[in-house]
């Protein structure tokens, strides 16, 4: 690991101190403005339900807009004893990795001093304001390690969003790993992607965000930064990828690994809760091209948004019926934190429909159906929730546009973000296909789909999960796929012209033997698997690993298999072995050196072909 100024650890295989080892253990113009929340009330200050028509005209039967629920916690600068709460949803979550605990914690515009908010699992903090630097907190929003004895390889499921923080000693720590999004924040500072101690961390996502001062991954093993800026950026380990992100290191992979988009292709950003005046309102950012920087530069942000009144605010008790009913009826599904249990799909069949989630609500199939089926339509959003799977085994788990689906989005494309998958973990849990996308243009923006390699209902069989992600749409782009885990392929590319800006993969730690993971010739399965027949794909920054703990002489063949043709092109791709536990003959198809020995050293290919 490249050196820096504060000491790091030796580099370990990431895998032994990870977690294969612990598994025992219609919109309105938006203000130009913000009034200031005027309430002291911990209550949230939501919309007054509505009887507003519904999309044949005819009065709705349930009612848009309402109260919150209890885990979502609003707080303005008044509220007293502050820290008190944030401390007790802390203690409660700091562990709790598979429990069953979900909050949103939420600050009215204003300035708020002296907190450290440490977020637990399953906890999403958010300003209430239309820019971040509308709600201001003199003091921290820490992730640290020490319920884990300083590893933050398990620091998945919480997020921080539209904030200005100042921190106390200069420099933030957010020190997480899968699923853990950094959104829309400010930070007057350094931020620090490393535990306490510098033991290791997984990797993770910054988007549309703005840090004053340096940030530091030290012992991360791969980050995807997006549509931001940075003061500086201290080192690397395995995978850096930026794309539209000012102050950005320059392009220098295989060493260090930095891989350097001057912008985004096209992104739009993640929609979101704020308040306006003492009404909530949903803001939904316009898409951008070729986008750099953040979206929020000038204070406003452009784009439209709605008011709570057009939502449906489900609670977790809601039967999937309920919610079909509402949308149905023409709202918006707003989740409040919980688990949500589904006898059937929730199905989004209008044009422009949000589906927002906050505090990582959970869809759970119970009966083997698909949780969430998207039309062949324009610009659905799909935001911040987790889907587990159930039981019995479901075909897929989430599928945006019917198969065969090929209507032009390139307008106003669905987009998918923070829409995190599991299965097993939290309990037995299987599913052939996690996440398919058969409508064009999509855009992925931050997913982990992930098969349990620790928890409860763990093993090859007892949850199994063939397939991770499948593209099928023509002109999909995802930014920031994680997906790991799966017993077949992780990643399969049908569609055209699709494009991946950074992948973090590993294969299935618990294969029990060769045979059990042989690809008819092929030794394994690919961890991204573009299709024969395409002609067509782009991808930036790929890293694959293998910790075949369970039988360390198995053998991949490689990480990536693509045809073979000028219009399928890879920059910057790896794979490593941790700590030899199975091993890698080639990177991507026959090209690329094999992995060797103990060493947990990545082997690397610049360019594909």
């Amino acid at each position: 690991m490249p050196s820096s100024p504060t000491p790091s650890p030796t580099p370990e295989p990431s895998g032994v101190r990870r977690r294969s080892l612990l598994g025992a253990a219609a919109a309105a113009p938006v203000l130009a403005s913000l009034a200031g929340a005027g309430s002291a009330s911990a209550a949230p200050a939501a919309s007054v339900a509505s009887a507003t028509a519904g999309p044949a005209g005819g009065p709705r039967a349930l009612p848009g807009g309402g109260d919150l629920g209890p885990n979502v916690i609003v707080f303005d600068p008044s509220t007293a004893n502050i820290q008190g709460r944030l401390d007790e949803v802390f203690k409660q979550q700091e562990s709790a990795q598979f429990g069953t605990g979900r909050y949103a914690l939420l600050f009215k515009p204003g300035t708020y001093s002296g907190l450290n908010a440490q977020l637990g699992f399953y906890t999403s903090i958010a300003g209430l304001g239309l820019s971040p630097d509308d709600t201001t907190i003199n003091g921290d929003v820490t992730v640290d390690a020490g319920w884990f004895d300083g590893n933050a390889t398990q620091n998945f499921w919480r997020s921080a969003e539209n904030l200005a923080l100042v921190p106390v000693s200069g420099t933030n720590r957010w020190a997480v790993s899968q699923a853990a999004p950094f959104r829309r924040m400010h930070v007057r500072g350094g931020l620090n992607l490393a535990p306490d101690g510098y033991g290791w961390a997984s990797g993770g996502y910054i988007a549309d965000s703005r840090i004053d001062g340096t940030v530091g991954p030290y012992s991360q093993q791969q980050w995807y930064t997006r549509d931001s800026s940075v003061g500086g950026w201290l080192n690397a380990v395995w995978n850096m990828v930026f794309s539209g992100v000012e102050g950005a290191p320059a392009q220098s992979f295989p060493e260090p690994p930095y891989t350097t988009l001057e912008t985004t292709p096209v992104s739009r950003e993640k929609p979101f809760l704020y308040l306006d005046g003492d009404e909530y309102r949903v803001f939904l950012p316009e898409k951008r091209t070729g986008a750099r920087g953040v979206s929020w530069g000038n204070g406003t942000p452009r784009g439209t948004s709605l008011p709570l009144t057009q939502f449906y605010v489900a609670k977790p008790a809601d039967s999937a019926a309920t919610l079909n009913q509402a949308l149905e009826e023409g709202l918006h599904l707003l989740l409040t934190p919980g688990i949500y249990h589904l006898d059937r799909t929730v199905e989004v069949n209008r044009a422009g429909t949000v589906v927002l989630g906050l505090g990582y609500a959970t869809l759970i199939p119970d009966n083997g159906v698909t949780a969430l089926k998207v039309a062949d339509v324009d610009g659905v959003r799909l935001a911040g929730f987790l889907v587990d799977a159930g039981p019995v085994n479901s075909a897929t788990l989430v599928e945006v546009g019917p198969e065969g689906a090929s209507a032009d989005h390139s307008a106003n494309p669905t987009t998918v973000q923070d829409v995190f998958v599991r299965i097993g973990g939290a309990g037995p849990g299987k599913a052939t296909t996690s996440l398919v996308v058969n409508s064009r243009h999509t855009i992925v923006d931050h997913t982990w789909v992930w098969r349990a390699d620790h928890g409860d209902g763990v093993g090859w069989e007892t949850n199994r999960a063939d397939y991770g992600v499948v593209v099928n749409g023509d002109d999909v782009l995802i930014t920031g796929l994680f997906v790991e885990h799966f017993n077949k392929y992780d990643v399969q590319w049908n569609g055209e012209r699709g494009r991946t800006v950074f992948f973090q993969n590993e294969k299935a730690y618990d294969a029990p033997d060769q045979a059990a993971i042989q690809n008819g010739s092929i030794k394994g399965y690919a961890a991204y698997k573009v299709g024969d027949d395409v002609t067509e794909h782009e991808g930036w920054g790929l890293g694959s690993y293998c910790y075949y703990n369970v039988n360390p002489s198995i053998v991949q063949h490689h990480g990536f298999a693509a045809p073979n043709r000028s219009g399928v092109r890879f920059h910057g791709l790896l794979v490593v072995s941790l700590g030899g536990n199975g091993q890698y003959e080639c990177v991507i198809n026959d090209t690329g050196s094999p992995t060797s020995g103990t060493d947990t050293v990545p082997s690397k290919v610049v360019q594909y072909p």
